[in-house]
Formats: structure tokens, C-alpha cells, sequence
């Protein structure tokens, strides 16, 4: 099945959406996480048969769980004060820290924290070290949505956090504002709109042009987001000044926190890729693009090993990790981030389903997997716990970065985005670097659809599957194409 209302024959990467693809789009408010409410809804990862979604700590007693949903009201009203007060730095780790509760409470798990980075002046070493390393300078937004205004905190490798309130962004309005931009981007009836751009105006009006002469003054090259509650889900790099997307600007990634993120810098100059991917299944819709993927990654751009369809299993993924232990794990198949539990959440294997809660099982932190590409899953728009499982993907899965989309892409305009991004990433200093340029090249009108190829000016062109061949020309250059391809974890 293809894009809703398109004439593509090509399989979206997903499941296929409802009828109203508008309706699909629309994200939900979900729970107004002020200091009378817990914040995301908290389904936990495992335990026992029954436990009701939205819990956390699926084994935890009632009392338990009763604490844990009235420890995270307290550390967002504890915030709010901090913010109030003017006490900046102590606002960032108590932020830093509450959004990590909200994944730990949303997976059941507790997760391992660096206990050396506890300070903002550590936070501030540590992207000391990566500017060093790597001659870019990274900040971190951190984004906190409340019913009367949006606060936001920058946190640089020097000096002092810098504060920012935007009294005219309120809660309600910025939730809409994203409910609109979404709903205009995916809907695959403006493909050749430009209907987006005011909204993607008026959100860069309050999420970036407020910290813009900071961002200027330290001379930001890469821009990584701690998003609040239904933030989660918005494509900044498709937000848009008037000139420019925010894409053009800097490298941009989304973390759950930094104190969940790895942080430690490692070149990927000699790593192999570790490839696996599902052409045809018995319930959803095939994708045909995928061998193709597979090869042009594996053969062509990269060095690895790609298995297909039923050598996509559980079993195989497994051993072949075992066997050879590659730093990029690229998975192109359906996947979904799903309402409630991590259990609602899949990848789709050849013969069955593996849930967001049994990807830790896999290893993939022993040894270290740097990279994981997802090319091929969307988000349930605007759901809190959905949002958590896609902003904390890395950090469930064990991986340093993940690479995924937020939504429906057709099956072809993944093969664009993913061919350019393994091209770029062979020389690319930083991971972000290699996603920027690729969503650049797809803007830029460098990679297009035409006469049954892909067309690039970078990396060659590709053959489409004969069941794509007839698919018309098409520039890949509007950001429903290219903007919903996240970097979420380390950008480094």
C-alpha cells in the first residue's frame, strides 16, 4: 500500500493509516502535566499479567506506584520554583532529573546514571571534551511547557545556563500549534503545499528565535533538545524562520536526558553495519524497496552483512551480533511507537513481533552498539507514552544513538533518505552530521524520483523495484519526506 491518497505502489513503513490521514495526523494533548498531574501517563515495561497500562513499575505495590506518580508531581512543581526563583542551575538538574524519572516510570527500569555528572558545571565539562574532540560546539535546549508560558534553558560548554520565558507560547496553544504543523506536513494531500510554513513560523518564533543570539554568540553547531511532555514528537528540523529551516542551521538531535545519554565521543571510521530487513509480511503491507536498501547499504556505502525476510528473525539477529559484533545495527522493516506500555511498541521481525520492553534483552550494550537505524516506523502523534518510548528509544534499546522517523514515509523516499545518509555518514565527523546532510540533499532537490530511479547527485543512482518503476517524478525536496528522521540519543 502507498502513501494515503498517493499513487505510489510503494509500501508505507508502517501500518497503514486510517482513512482521514488529516484525522491520523492529529496529535492528542494528552494529560496536562501542570503540578496537579503526574506528568506522561506511566505504563511500566514488565511484570506481571493484568497490570493495568499507564502504571509504573509493573511488580511495584500500590503504595509503591502511589509514590512514584507523587514523586514526579513534586519534581515538576520543584522545577517551577526553581525557574521562578532564578535558580537556573539548579532548574537544569532537577529537569534533567525529572525527565529521566518519567522514562524510568514509563519502562519500569531503573536506569544507570553517570554519578561523575551531576552538576551542570559537569554537564558543561563534558561538552567541553566533545568540542575538542570533534571542533563543534554543542548546546542543550531544555523545554519545559507550562499552562501560562514556555520556559526554556540553554546549557552550554561554558558559563552560565541561559534562561529564556515565552509568556505568549501557553500550553494549550503550543500543543495545537504542533497538532497543525503535523497535521500539514503529513497530509498527503499537500505534498506540493506549502500550507506548514506558518506554523513552523510560529513555532520557531517561540522555540528558537528567543535563544537565537546565544545560540549565535557561542557559535552553536549542534543544537540537541530535552523536550517536555507532547513535545516529543515535533520535527524541529522543519521548523522555519522565515528563510531557512532550522536544518540549514545547526545538527539537531533529541534526548530523554543528559543524564541518560552516553556522552563519550567514538568515530565510527571503521565500523560495519550489521543489516536486517522484511520485504513481505502476512499482515501488513510489503515494502519493496527494502532488498534494495539492504544492498545499497551493505555493498555500496558501507561495509556489513544484510540478511532478508525469513533470515530476519530473533534467533538470527542474535547470533549474528554474537558472531560479529557491528557497531550500526540497521533495521529497515515496520515498526510502531504505540499509546500505553512498551509492550504495545514493536519492531516487526520476519515471524514475529519485538517489543520496545525486550530490546535491552538483546545486548546491545555488550559490546557496544554506536549506532541503530530504524527506517522504518512512525510515533502515535501527541501520546505521551509513546513519545517517551520514541525519545528514550537509545536508552532502552542499550544503543549510544538511534536514528527513526516520526511518522508514515513512503517506502521509496526512505530509500532516498537512508542511501544519503550512509553516504554521508562515511565521512562524517559526528553521526548528526551525516543526517543533516542527507536531509539537506533531499531539500535541496539533489536526490529525486525519475524514470523508475532514484536520482542523486551524491552516491549514484538507484534502480527501482519493478513494482516502483512506474511511480511518477517526484522532488523529495517537502519535509514530509525528510524532517520526521530523528537523531535521539548522542548526536556525537
Amino acid at each position: 500500500m502507498g502513501e494515503p491518497g498517493s499513487d505510489s505502489p510503494g509500501g508505507d513503513r508502517t501500518p497503514a493509516p486510517d482513512p482521514d490521514p488529516q484525522e491520523q495526523s492529529q496529535p492528542q494533548a494528552g494529560p496536562e502535566p501542570a503540578e496537579d498531574q503526574p506528568g506522561p501517563r506511566q505504563p511500566a515495561a514488565q511484570g506481571e499479567e493484568g497490570q493495568e497500562a499507564g502504571q509504573p513499575g509493573q511488580n511495584a505495590p500500590a503504595a509503591d506506584r502511589v509514590a512514584r506518580l507523587e514523586g514526579l508531581r513534586e519534581a515538576r512543581a520543584n522545577v517551577h520554583t526553581e525557574l521562578d526563583a532564578g535558580y537556573f542551575n539548579d532548574a537544569v538538574l532537577s529537569i534533567d532529573g525529572l525527565f529521566s524519572d518519567e522514562l524510568s516510570v514509563y519502562t519500569g527500569e531503573e536506569y544507570e546514571v553517570d554519578e561523575n555528572v551531576q552538576s551542570v558545571e559537569k554537564f558543561q565539562e563534558r561538552l567541553a571534551e566533545i568540542e575538542k574532540l570533534t571542533g563543534k560546539t554543542t548546546v542543550i535546549s531544555y523545554v519545559i511547557a507550562r499552562p501560562d508560558q514556555l520556559d526554556l534553558i540553554l546549557v552550554t560548554p561554558r558559563g552560565d545556563s541561559i534562561y529564556t520565558s515565552v509568556p505568549e507560547a501557553k500550553r494549550e496553544e503550543l500543543l495545537e500549534a504542533i497538532q497543525n504543523f503535523r497535521g500539514e506536513l503529513t497530509n498527503p494531500r499537500k505534498r506540493n503545499s506549502t500550507s506548514y510554513l506558518p506554523y513552523a513560523q510560529k513555532l520557531y518564533q517561540w522555540l528558537i528565535a528567543p535563544i537565537e543570539d546565544q545560540l549565535e554568540e557561542v557559535g552553536a553547531d549542534v543544537l540537541v533538545f530535552s523536550m517536555d511532555v507532547g513535545l516529543r514528537s515535533l520535527p524541529v528540523a522543519a521548523l522555519h524562520d522565515g528563510e531557512q529551516f532550522l536544518v540549514e542551521k545547526y545538527n539537531l538531535g533529541l534526548i530523554p536526558s543528559l543524564l541518560l545519554t552516553d556522552t563519550r565521543y567514538q568515530s565510527l571510521e571503521n565500523a560495519e553495519v550489521l543489516a536486517f530487513g522484511a520485504s513481505q509480511f502476512s499482515q501488513q503491507a510489503p515494502l519493496p524497496a527494502v532488498p534494495i536498501e539492504l544492498d545499497k547499504i551493505t555493498k555500496d556505502l558501507w561495509r556489513g552483512k544484510s540478511f532478508l525476510n525469513n533470515d530476519f528473525t530473533l534467533n538470527n539477529l542474535m547470533s549474528q551480533r554474537q558472531f560479529a559484533p557491528s557497531a550500526i545495527v540497521h533495521l529497515a522493516t515496520h515498526a510502531e511507537f504505540k499509546p500505553g506500555s512498551p509492550k504495545n511498541s514493536y519492531i516487526q521481525l520476519w515471524n514475529e513481533q519485538l517489543t520496545l520492553d525486550n530490546l535491552r534483552t538483546l545486548g546491545w550494550d555488550n559490546p557496544q552498539v554506536e549506532l541503530l537505524v530504524l527506517s522504518a516506523c512512525r510515533t502515535a502523534v501527541g501520546d505521551p507514552s509513546a513519545e517517551l518510548g520514541f525519545a528514550g528509544l537509545a536508552v532502552q534499546a542499550g544503543v549510544k544513538t538511534a536514528v527513526a522517523s516520526l511518522w508514515y514515509v513512503s517506502d521509496e523516499g526512505t530509500l532516498a533518505l537512508m542511501t544519503q545518509f550512509y553516504d554521508y555518514l562515511r565521512n562524517a565527523q559526528l553521526k548528526s552530521d551525516a543526517l543533516r546532510e542527507a536531509q539537506l540533499a533531499m531539500l535541496r532537490g539533489q536526490v529525486r524520483i525519475e524514470a523508475g530511479q532514484l536520482r542523486a547527485t551524491r552516491g549514484g543512482n538507484v534502480s527501482l523495484p519493478p513494482v516502483l518503476a512506474n511511480v511518477p517524478e517526484r522532488h523529495l525536496a517537502h519535509p514530509y519526506y525528510w524532517s520526521g528522521f530523528t537523531m535521539i540519543g548522542s548526536p556525537w
